[in-house]
């Protein structure tokens, strides 16, 4: 399963770290979120996830304001 992140249109708003601290983090530098593990490809952030935190990932993504995060598999 793989996360895909569009960093540059994050708002800050801290939901997805809320949902899954595990895999996300809020950055003091600019207020945005940061995919950890994660690696950019083209405008996207990635990682790649287990099976073990498909619950939780799937919430970030579900609660995020401006469905930015999207899950592959």
């Amino acid at each position: 399963m793989k996360i895909l992140f569009h960093r540059s249109k994050c708002i800050g708003c801290n939901y997805c770290v809320e949902q899954a601290p595990q895999r996300w983090q809020m950055s003091r530098r600019d207020g945005k979120c940061v995919l950890v593990g994660g690696r950019l490809k083209g405008t996207m952030h990635q990682a790649d996830v287990g099976e073990e935190e498909r619950e939780s990932v799937e919430r970030a993504a579900s609660v995020c304001p401006v469905k930015i995060i999207r899950i592959a598999r």
